[in-house]
Formats: structure tokens, sequence, C-alpha cells
């Protein structure tokens, strides 16, 4: 097994998925999605089907390295009309743990809420991660993002404008 997985903590990935947290609400987008590896995915299932895999269904979100680099530059510019000017988004990320450690990545799970203000509107997103991590010279980096609502349905916000 890769010695440095081994030497990987929870406290360590916490601080990994705070600075992520931080990047989000800081609206560095760019940012965050370097925090991926070439070949990461940030996958966000539909709410009636959470497990279903992403060839069968239809999922709300399933990007590549290249779709996650054109959102993050979508939603900066001025032509992302729902999040412009941006909302005032606010990552909380608890109940992290390291659920399993392969030779190559560590399996991450956590719950989180994803408050998003904007104007008079307020809106909650709760619901839980799962990532698989591996390690680079430069860190902890993001192999896959699974973002699982936990929200019968996307009432009252109605879409999901933000990164979760």
């Amino acid at each position: 097994m890769n010695s440095d997985l081994l030497a990987i903590t929870r406290s360590d990935v916490e601080d990994f998925l705070f600075q992520e947290a931080a990047l989000l609400d800081a609206w560095k987008l760019e940012e965050w999605a370097a925090l991926f590896t070439e070949d990461g995915e940030y996958l966000m299932p539909g709410l009636t089907e959470p497990n279903a895999p992403p060839l069968n269904s239809l999922y709300l979100i399933y990007d590549d390295r290249h779709r996650l680099k054109e959102r993050a530059r979508r939603l900066l510019s001025r032509a992302a009309h729902a999040e412009f000017p941006h909302s005032q988004t606010v990552h909380l990320v608890s109940n992290v743990r390291i659920t399993d450690r392969t030779e190559n990545e560590l399996m991450v799970s956590c719950s989180f809420i994803v408050t998003r203000a904007k104007g008079a509107i307020n809106d909650t997103y709760p619901g839980h991660s799962t990532y698989r991590l591996v390690t680079t010279p430069e860190g902890l980096r993001i192999r896959s993002k699974r973002a699982v609502l936990a929200l019968s349905v996307l009432r009252p916000h109605g879409k999901v404008s933000i990164i979760v």
C-alpha cells in the first residue's frame, strides 16, 4: 500500500475538505476545479435514484475534469445569470470518515449542508458526499466526488445553480 496514504489521518482529510469548502464559499471555482485529478469526476445523482449508475440514470451533474473547468468558468462569468452577482454560500462539512483505503485511494464520506443566499431567497441543500482521494506531489486530490442531496424534491429551490 502507498505509504503516503497510510500516513493520512481523518484530521488531514477534514482539513482538505474544509479547504474545498472555503474555495467554494469564496467563489474560487477555478482553484476548486484544480483540486481534481486529470481523470477526476464530480457527480450529483438525481433525487429519485441516488444510487443509480450515471450511465443508466439522469444525473443533475456528471462532470469530468474538462467539464468541471468549464462549469467553473461559466459560473464566474457575467453570462451565468442565475449566479451573477454571485450568491453567498456557506458550505458546512461534518461527520468526516475514512471508510476504506486501497493501494492508491482513500474512500471518504461526509455530511454537508450548503446554504445559498441571493437577494431575499435563502436555500438549504443538505446531503452527504463520498470521495475517492489520492495523494500527489501537490497533496491530496479528488479523483471522484459524489454529492447526494437529502431532498425529496428541489422545491422551493427548483434548481442547483451553485457547486455543492
